[in-house]
């Protein structure tokens, strides 16, 4: 038996795959916003992930009749903007070099104790992880801020789970630098 998650938006996928256009509309008026988010996160420029963004939606409306319900109509768009984002990246010939052997040290984590601080350092993280080299930025984005694992970051990525760790690895220490670089919250 497969499957089928409740999607608190089921019934607009309904009327979506039935052709009603508000329906269209109402699915990109709820979605649009976070999965902007997503695309810039992967591809660190705006325009691009606008560009992304309207790609993805009509992807999404096109292949809507092909949609089962085995997920979440936000987690299979999700996944339509990643691949979308990554394969812009690919266009742009992002290369990941495979490492193999290579060990790197965890960075510890430090904490803050307040709120002002933790809102502080939180736009400087994000200031700095911009900066990441894009490959850097991608692994990084997909393990943290997506929740993907190595393994499913390797699959999308076409490389190999231990490319991922290593990228993971060097983009936190890339960021350490850059956070340094900026220096301690005033």
């Amino acid at each position: 038996m497969e499957a089928i998650y409740i999607d608190k938006h089921y019934n607009l996928v309904v009327e979506c795959k039935q052709g009603s256009r508000k329906a269209c509309y109402e699915l990109y008026r709820l979605y649009s916003k976070a999965m902007l988010n997503v695309a810039f996160r992967i591809v660190g420029n705006i325009g691009e992930a606008e560009d992304v963004l309207q790609e993805a939606f009509l992807d999404a409306f096109n292949k809507l009749k092909d949609f089962r319900q085995e997920t979440t109509f936000g987690l299979w768009l999700k996944q339509i903007v990643v691949n979308r984002s990554i394969n812009l990246l690919r266009k742009r010939r992002l290369e990941l070099i495979e490492l193999e052997g290579d060990h790197l040290e965890n960075i510890p984590e430090e904490e803050s104790e307040d709120e002002d601080d933790v809102q502080y350092q939180v736009a400087v993280v994000k200031e700095g992880i911009k900066e990441l080299p894009d490959g850097y930025r991608v692994v990084l984005s997909l393990y943290l801020l997506e929740g993907y694992d190595h393994e499913e970051i390797s699959q999308i990525l076409n490389i190999s789970e231990n490319t991922s760790r290593t990228q993971f690895l060097r983009a936190k220490r890339k960021l350490m630098e850059i956070l340094k670089r900026k220096g301690p919250a005033s």
